[in-house]
């Protein structure tokens, strides 16, 4: 586990991962809170996390789902397989998850269904949520992240089309302040929005 970190609660500081500059992220980390609750995770819980780059999310998911559950993380990138391989032994939760190089849909072919999917934005996103669709457990959740609005609009627009439910769409903007020698001056982060949804009514 990496050292003084031993919290259940997601949104651990970005600082912490190991990143590249070659591979965009992590996550940041109040994105990553929003994200993990958005999809809704408890203990044993199966998770498919779509472009994982750093592996941020892949790490938050799996502290939630435990030794029981299983994430599966998938990039076609092989610098952000082994960014991901690398955060995952460095958080210790190297049992839970299994990481993949591969392209979306088609490397989703050999996981097993999930109760949650988790998505961030995408050239062929219409593709990935329909396969998505047929790998959702009943009331799975999926959470799609996107930085541009196209991106958000597709996702709205396509689970309409595919009949999910308890669409959900957030979008967050983030200012973390920094110390200068006059005060704190507050920089803000990229904008973004989160859409999810559900494959099934009860979320109980």
């Amino acid at each position: 586990m990496v050292k003084n970190w031993s919290y259940k609660t997601p949104g651990i500081p970005d600082e912490y991962f190991i990143t590249d500059e070659n591979v965009p992220g992590p996550t940041k980390e109040e994105v990553r809170v929003l994200t993990i609750s958005k999809a809704r995770l408890k203990e044993g819980n199966i998770v498919i996390d779509v472009g994982c780059g750093t592996g941020g999310l892949t790490v938050e998911a799996a502290l939630q789902v435990g030794p029981q559950g299983k994430v599966y993380a998938l990039d076609e990138d092989e610098i952000a397989v082994k960014l991901t391989q690398s955060n995952v032994e460095k958080f210790g939760v190297q049992n839970t998850v299994v990481v993949k190089r591969g392209k979306a849909p088609e490397g989703l072919a050999d996981f097993p269904d999930a109760d949650a999917v988790l998505i961030g934005g995408t050239m062929n996103l219409r593709e990935i949520l329909r396969a998505v669709q047929t790998k959702l457990k009943p009331n799975g959740r999926i959470v799609v992240n996107s930085i541009l609005l196209e991106t958000a609009i597709t996702a709205i627009d396509e689970l309409k089309l595919l009949e999910f439910k308890n669409l959900d769409i957030t979008h967050i903007s983030v200012s973390r302040g920094k110390q200068i020698k006059s005060g704190t001056m507050m920089l803000a982060r990229n904008p973004i929005t989160i859409v999810s949804a559900s494959i099934g009514v009860n979320q109980w």
